[in-house]
């Protein structure tokens, strides 16, 4: 049997096994899916979890079922391209023929003092109920800071107000407005959003330090009762360990095809790959598409296309609480209640997809 080895539960590799576990998978072929949880979680909606408004139960999918499938729950600790096999946390090894590495990102708190032991993350699902429990416990008037605007911080502050009318939260943002690579009418109805609800966002901010009860933006001490950190990511430990080339932010370069040119037969999907757009669920099942294609390839000994796809996105959604939000789709602004409308419709439709 040949082995297929995937790495992590996220929107690629569940992609992959969405395109694979069909009529047309070859019978020596043996998958075997490795990740913390005995599900797929939603990560884009980890921001609900961690304010309050949604149980997680809403945000689990269940994982596919198939005769050459097996699940292996356990935490990666090592990745050796070299002799073919990885590592699990309780010493367990796994061999294999193909793999792909789908295991997402961490916080990346860039050296800010106090950041990773004073705040609180949104990456992991586990994570996202720990910061729930925080929030939930916090008296009326407490002060939430939220560093980072990006698409996680926008959502979780926007979801944070409709939860908790009582806090009050700080927005911060390294730009001079927010979503700044993105059309101006997008960011001021963003911006709008949140002065209309009371929400404080501070542009051109720069985060020194963390405390306990308080934080630095630039030499200005502000006083926290809690801070959520939603200021960028990087590649978990076992990918920043691999002795492969590397880009910016520790992500790994690969080729045409989707694979570490040191060893192609070993795939990166999501988050920890080195790609012209930057980090989201979509992304990784545009590329998992591409990978499917290629692996199918090898399994058959027939050649690799010369040239690969462009990897297209359609755009992306936000919300702003559960009746709002915003979306830049084909170079198209598109804010409101449609938005919302939007961004709900394909998430109900992602989860009738995979069940």
């Amino acid at each position: 049997m040949r082995k297929l080895l995937l790495l992590g539960a996220g929107y690629g590799n569940m992609r992959i096994l969405l395109r694979l576990l069909n009529k047309d998978l070859p019978e020596d072929i043996d998958i075997t899916l490795v990740d913390r949880t005995p599900f797929h979680s939603l990560k884009t909606e980890f921001y609900a979890i961690a304010a309050g408004t949604v149980p997680d139960s809403e945000i689990r999918v269940a994982l596919p079922e198939h005769p050459q499938l097996t699940f292996v729950e356990g935490e990666v600790s090592r990745i050796d391209a070299e002799q073919q096999f990885v590592e699990l946390g309780d010493g367990k090894k796994l061999q294999y023929d193909e793999l792909v590495i789908g295991l997402g990102c961490e916080d990346n708190y860039h050296d800010v003092p106090g950041a990773a032991e004073h705040t609180y993350s949104i990456q992991t699902i586990g994570d996202s109920r720990k910061t729930y429990q925080t929030l939930l416990g916090l008296p009326g008037g407490s002060t939430v800071g939220i560093v980072g605007a990006g698409l996680s911080g926008i959502e979780l502050a926007s979801e944070l107000r409709e939860s908790r009318p009582d806090l009050k939260i700080k927005l911060f943002d390294r730009g001079p407005r927010i979503l700044r690579d993105f059309p101006e009418r997008l960011s001021n109805y963003v911006k709008s959003w949140f002065d209309e609800h009371n929400v404080d966002v501070v542009a051109e901010s720069n985060i020194t330090k963390v405390e306990p009860t308080c934080l630095y933006n630039h030499k200005e001490t502000i006083p926290v009762d809690a801070v959520v950190w939603t200021a960028g990511v990087r590649p978990v430990m076992p990918v920043r360990e691999l002795d492969v080339e590397k880009a910016g932010g520790g992500r790994v370069v690969l080729n045409d095809y989707h694979q570490v040119p040191e060893h192609d037969n070993v795939y990166v999907v999501g988050d920890c790959a080195a790609l012209p757009h930057a980090p989201s669920a979509q992304l990784a099942e545009v590329q998992a598409e591409q990978i499917v294609t290629v692996l199918r390839k090898v399994w058959a000994n027939e050649p690799l296309p010369e040239k690969m796809p462009e990897l297209k996105l359609k755009g992306f959604m936000g919300s702003l609480g559960k009746k709002k939000g915003f979306a830049y789709v084909a170079d198209r602004t598109v804010t409101g209640r449609i938005a919302r409308l939007m961004k709900s419709g394909l998430l109900w439709f992602y989860k009738w997809h995979n069940n």
